[in-house]
């Protein structure tokens, strides 16, 4: 099957995985539903179960979505008027919950294409030899 779809470059993988499509073909989705990963592509049939992101996703989104509102955080009680813990809460805990719920599927789709780009697959549970459909 694979003789039958044209060369992905790296780059054009990792956009498609951060859309939410297949690495390979672009058609098929990655997800069920929020962040439940289809075993296999709707339209290519690319075995998906074998490119695990585990925590990687999840990692990675704590990172950026820190990297974004820490220094927020510490502009408005450097040039704001030291304004009370409640109005960081009602500021920084919104933001910081939905960055992190609209990067995570985003991230996670990205981390599976880039294990697929790379030829990074799990190795099967009962032989321990990696996934030859991949």
């Amino acid at each position: 099957m694979n003789d039958e779809h044209p060369p992905v470059d790296f780059w054009t993988a990792l956009l498609r995985g951060w859309h939410g499509r297949c690495p390979r073909c672009n058609t098929g989705r990655l997800f069920g539903s929020y962040l439940k990963m289809k075993s296999r592509c709707d339209s290519c049939d690319l075995a998906l179960e074998p490119f695990r992101a585990d925590d990687a996703p999840a990692y990675f989104t704590i990172f950026i979505v820190g990297h974004i509102v820490v220094p927020l955080v510490l502009v408005v009680e450097r040039w704001g008027t030291e304004p009370p813990l409640w109005v960081h809460a009602l500021l920084w805990l919104p933001l910081s919950v939905g960055l992190a719920l609209v990067l995570l599927p985003r991230i996670k789709g990205a981390v599976i294409a880039l294990l697929w780009a790379q030829k990074i697959a799990a190795p099967k549970a009962a032989t321990g030899s990696l996934d030859p459909s991949a």
